[in-house]
């Protein structure tokens, strides 16, 4: 079984992580993994898409939040498959614009889903990236306009193609510190956790692409961030311009890039284009 294909979506059971696994039922030639956290809602999700339109995903689960959870995931993919030809990661969380959880709070719920334990599942399971493999980061256009809220100093290194993933890390962890205090918007930070963890997720996905061109350069693997556009889901609402597959629709063009594609690599990507950092 280790020369089957195989793609995983993670947070696949609703909104754009759905609609990820949809458009990969019908276009990848592989294998498609749906996974949840809750396996409950996620063997749901899988059945709804086998019965009501004839597509065959299968199930996983997945907390990225646990470690235990994603290192299950990479060992049952590791036998079965011999490592990952696709990985999407989609899991994340935001707080409507409306909730009144104090700011230092929404900052550590966000940060620690959609910026730590998404760099979690990249630490194990990038290492079973296949050659020619591709990896998707779902990040935000808030991420870009979160950047050019935040002071030039902070955008310098954001924007920077030497930082460190420990050097990010350490800033992310001091947007949460600072919002916890409630200094955040004096130490030139933006009001917005949700579009700092994205700045986050864009940065690191920056980072890990530097990272392969040293390390796996001969493998052929592409590794990008992309914005999926505003999306009519849970997260985002009613009045979203887009649908759940319209949204699906840069992921897995990224996704899918041919084999011999060089290129888009590193970037923050939207409507299938470069957006420059």
């Amino acid at each position: 079984m280790a020369s089957a294909k195989v793609a995983v979506v993670t947070g696949g059971n609703k909104g754009i992580g759905l609609a990820i696994v949809r458009a990969l039922c019908k276009q990848f030639k592989g294998d498609v993994y749906l996974t949840a956290r809750d396996p409950k809602l996620g063997e749901e999700a899988v059945r709804a898409l086998k019965e009501q339109e004839g597509l065959s995903p299968h199930f996983h689960q997945l907390d990225i939040n646990d470690l235990q959870s994603i290192r299950a995931l990479g060992g049952f993919l590791k036998e079965k498959y011999g490592g990952i030809d696709v990985l999407i990661n989609n899991a994340g969380i935001a707080f409507k614009v409306a909730d009144t959880t104090p700011f230092g709070t929404q900052a550590e719920v966000t940060l620690k889903t959609n910026f730590f334990a998404t760099r979690d599942a990249c630490h194990e399971l990038l290492p079973l990236i296949k050659p020619r493999g591709r990896v998707v980061n779902v990040s935000s256009m808030a991420s870009y306009m979160a950047l050019g809220r935040c002071s030039q100093e902070l955008q310098k290194v954001f924007r920077s193609d030497t930082i460190t993933e420990e050097e990010l890390v350490t800033l992310m962890e001091k947007f949460v510190e600072d919002a916890k205090k409630g200094a955040h918007q004096k130490e030139g930070w933006p009001n917005t956790a949700y579009g700092v963890s994205k700045i986050g997720v864009t940065v690191l996905s920056r980072i890990q692409a530097r990272e392969l061109n040293e390390k796996r350069k001969d493998d052929g693997i592409l590794l990008n961030a992309c914005c999926p556009g505003w999306v009519r889901t849970d997260m985002a609402g009613p009045n979203a311009t887009k649908s759940p597959d319209e949204g699906a629709e840069t992921p897995v063009y990224l996704a899918l890039l041919p084999n011999n594609a060089h290129s888009p690599h590193g970037e923050l990507v939207s409507e299938k284009k470069v957006v420059p950092w």
